[in-house]
């Protein structure tokens, strides 16, 4: 049986314990970003002072983990850090992060299939895929909204002690590639706005051609990032791997693999998940269930108090618990009704 919809967040095990302290250097780092954009007084540079005020999404998105992330991706320089925050607050304003970048808006570009979520690797982030053949526009700016949309989709869908995903790329029927100036401008905005977001990206079928197209494009990623990059990954039953080593080198108690096969899709990854990109059964699920969680976690950062530095894991860790006393009210219901077995 075919499946249209996103897989449900899985529970990982680093879900199981709150982020990790920081050294007495990197708290005292910490607390001068904090304190920075705490203040009851503060409002963005160089912006008009009637809109210069931080408003409720953008306190939301500057959590804990956020100012960490921008800290570790300068070094623990903390005035870089909360120049690069400003600088980022503001491209989310002007970009159109919070009402122009709407679903509404992007779907034209989503019709085929050409990306979308599913699954989680085995360190539970969230797989965003993408299918170069599958491009059904000309080159223009709601591309880049929308890979950028899509982004924002995968966060929404990380679960407590999560914070990058997996992006996989699959080269498969004769795919061509962005130009180069489109590819620049991604990159651009990926190391630049979403600093420490992603954990891995695995780029599959490759063929030798489009080598030259990763020669040309290397110098403008980061060294970090290319790191992260694997270039036509090893599929087996077991599930997906680095490489042939870590493949045949695989037991149960392994932590080398990168995916299991429940968590891959069958076509173009040789996963055991039967997915099949409906647009309209897909694109339904995959806002609604965005809504609702992105919703669900405002909720519940406005009930641990709504503050500029709230931990996300405190956040999501609410959100789940709340989720899973819904889950056994509602079976509870149902026993009760004769419509369950206890």
């Amino acid at each position: 049986m075919s499946i249209y919809i996103p897989l449900p967040i899985p529970t990982h095990p680093e879900a199981s314990s709150p982020p990790p302290a920081l050294s007495e250097k990197e708290q005292a780092l910490y607390d001068v970003v904090l304190e920075h954009f705490s203040a009851a007084d503060y409002t963005l540079p160089d912006i008009n002072q009637e809109k210069a005020a931080l408003v409720v999404d953008e306190k939301f998105w500057l959590s804990y983990e956020c100012l960490l992330r921008y800290l570790r991706a300068t070094k623990w320089d903390s005035n870089e850090a909360i120049k690069r925050l400003e600088t980022t607050l503001k491209w989310r304003r002007d970009f159109g992060i919070y009402d122009t970048i709407t679903p509404q808006h992007v779907e034209p570009e989503a019709t085929t299939g050409k990306e979308f979520l599913f699954g989680y690797d085995t360190r539970g982030r969230p797989a965003l895929y993408m299918c170069p053949s599958k491009q059904n526009t000309e080159e223009s700016p709601r591309q880049i909204h929308y890979t950028v949309w899509m982004l924002e989709r995968g966060i929404d869908l990380m679960g407590p002690g999560v914070e990058t995903l997996a992006l996989m790329i699959d080269y498969a029927d004769k795919a061509k590639n962005p130009s180069i100036g489109t590819a620049r401008t991604v990159l651009n905005i990926l190391q630049t706005h979403y600093p420490e977001r992603l954990g891995l990206a695995l780029i599959a079928h490759l063929p030798w051609l489009l080598h030259a197209f990763y020669k040309l494009i290397t110098p403008f990623i980061d060294p970090i990032t290319r790191l992260k990059m694997v270039f036509n990954p090893v599929i087996t039953k077991n599930g997906l791997f680095r490489t042939a080593v870590d493949a045949e080198a695989w037991s149960a108690n392994s932590e080398s693999r990168v995916f299991e096969p429940d968590q891959l899709v069958q076509e173009g990854w040789n996963g055991s998940q039967p997915f099949v990109y409906s647009h309209v059964v897909y694109w339904e699920a995959l806002v609604k269930l965005c809504e609702q969680r992105r919703s669900r976690m405002v909720a519940a950062w406005h009930c641990i108090g709504g503050k500029v530095g709230t931990k996300e894991w405190e956040v999501k860790i609410a959100v789940r618990d709340e989720t899973m006393n819904v889950q056994v009210d509602a079976e509870n219901v149902l026993v009760k009704n004769g419509q369950l077995q206890s």
